[in-house]
């Protein structure tokens, strides 16, 4: 299977540095200045599951062949349009087209872009980050995907699947086909609304919050919102993955924040309409009262103009 990964930043180029290294036929869809980078030093990750240098395969929009079997979409929400525009050119006529952003907006537009019968879905967790000179450092041992079909999609498109999930059985990656991927994507979902509303409103991390003295209860009745608006789209989150979210959230000393907390701390543009903003739509659709939820919204949407209007 031939797989094309757009972008070689810290999502895309983790996961399909993992898949190069165990031999998977991987090409990387990349702007000029990054394929330069790639060209020169190779791929580079930092990871405390083994670090990689890799040479490996790149294009760039201008020279993309519609040669793939799957495509892999990990790019940021507010750059999904450009995204589309720069896959177009690599949809043959069985390429399927694999998203792995934050939040589940992004679907509709994959589907009227591509046709939803070649969009499965998909979703990661890694904390990680690009650094100026082009290495991919894994910030924490947290590193997972999961994939699965969604209805509408062509019959075909689990055997492909299936191809992936078997090619990271060869990596050190935990891989999961779902059976339902909508319930992966709505728990992701709920887990970083809670997790970058909540360290973004206090700007602080999960232990710090923690130590504030209504901190646990504005985190809980945080989660607890974004839980009620899952169900109201018809979502129910396993208890196991409940369980667990409480235990992330609410863990006295961690140094756990949200990398939306790290862009509005750098300065830089943020997927808050995308994930923050997208889940208070639907609370406000649902009926569903969610003042903390409309105060994050509130507070990164004031962000964002202040950082444009300083920006010019």
């Amino acid at each position: 299977m031939r797989i094309l990964v757009l972008g070689a930043g810290a999502v895309g180029g983790y996961f399909g540095g993992r898949l190069a290294a165990v031999g998977a036929d991987v090409t990387f869809l990349v702007r000029p200045r990054r394929a330069g980078q790639l060209a020169r030093d190779g791929l580079v990750v930092l990871s405390p599951h083994g670090d990689l240098r890799l040479a490996v395969q790149s294009v760039t929009r201008e020279t993309v062949r519609p040669d793939y079997d799957l495509t892999v979409l990990s790019c940021k929400s507010y750059d999904l349009a450009d995204a589309i525009e720069s896959l177009r050119p690599a949809i043959g006529a069985g390429t399927r087209v694999l998203p792995l952003l934050n939040g589940v907006a992004h679907l509709e537009a994959l589907d009227k872009a591509f046709g939803r019968e070649r969009v499965p879905g998909g979703t990661c967790h890694l904390a990680g980050t690009l650094t100026d000179s082009g290495k991919i450092m894994q910030l924490t041992a947290l590193h997972r995907i999961a994939f699965g079909t969604r209805q509408g999609n062509r019959p075909d498109t689990r055997e492909r699947l299936i191809e992936l999930e078997r090619a990271f059985s060869m990596t050190a990656v935990p891989a999961v086909l779902a059976e339902r991927i909508e319930t992966e994507l709505w728990e992701k979902f709920v887990l970083l609304a809670t997790l970058a509303g909540m360290t973004c409103l206090m700007r602080a991390s999960v232990g710090d919050i923690m130590r504030a003295e209504r901190g646990r209860e504005l985190t809980l009745a945080f989660l607890d919102t974004c839980r009620r608006i899952a169900m109201a789209e018809g979502e129910q989150l396993r208890d196991e993955f409940y369980a667990d979210t409480v235990r992330l959230l609410t863990e006295p000393g961690s140094a756990f924040t949200a990398s939306m907390l790290r862009d509005v701390e750098a300065g830089r543009r943020t997927e808050t309409e995308h994930v923050i903003g997208d889940m208070a739509r639907r609370a406000q659709a649902a009926g569903i009262d969610a003042p903390l939820l409309a105060a994050a919204h509130c507070h990164l949407q004031a962000y964002e103009a202040r950082r444009s209007r300083e920006s010019g």
